[in-house]
């Protein structure tokens, strides 16, 4: 893992935010806990040989652009914002990361299923999974950083959706969890 490849790109969440409101003010002199540690939780349960993954509504990069400086697995990042993208594009030159901008909406990206799929404060877990169930490569993965709504999501979206899903979280999290779910598919007839 890179520590200084996240420390450069930390840097530039940093000096764009302000313009383009990567991160809340509020939240700018903790960009490292609470954006780059945050993504760093999702490392543990990257399946070993992911050969490429895809991170919906990347915004400033996290966890997405986060997972691919650290694991050098290469990502697609899908952000539908210019500006957002822009910046996206910048810290991909700047880090090096192995990572490819797709300017556009979600349901319109043009990208090969992955088994992997990342979103961090994208939408609720049932419209997620609408988004996500496409792109999904079978045998895939999907790790969803959540907050303290994740166990109402899981519910709300059980009734539109079959999946495995399993509920990750740990003490020092606080609210925070990780949902990790496969086997999407719709509950209701096609």
């Amino acid at each position: 893992m890179s520590d200084a490849r996240l420390r450069l790109f930390a840097g530039l969440v940093e000096k764009w935010s302000p313009k383009i409101n990567l991160v809340s003010k509020a939240d700018l002199p903790h960009i490292w806990e609470r954006h780059v540690q945050d993504s760093l939780r999702l490392l543990l349960y990257v399946p070993a040989g992911t050969e490429r993954a895809i991170d919906l509504g990347s915004g400033a990069g996290f966890p997405g652009l986060v997972l691919c400086i650290a694991t050098g697995i290469p990502f697609d990042l899908i952000e539908s914002d210019s500006r957002k993208a822009a910046f996206l594009m910048e810290a991909v030159r700047q880090t090096g990361a192995p990572a490819k901008i797709h300017n556009t909406r979600i349901e319109a990206a043009a990208v090969v299923p992955a088994t992997l799929i990342t979103a961090r404060a994208l939408a609720p877990l049932d419209k997620l999974l609408g988004l996500a169930a496409p792109l999904l490569a079978p045998g895939g993965i999907c790790l969803f950083p959540k907050g303290r709504m994740a166990a109402d999501e899981l519910t709300a979206a059980r009734a539109l959706w079959h999946m495995d899903a399993e509920r990750i979280s740990a003490p020092e999290w606080g609210d925070s969890c990780i949902l990790k779910v496969s086997q999407i598919s719709h509950a209701g007839p096609d």
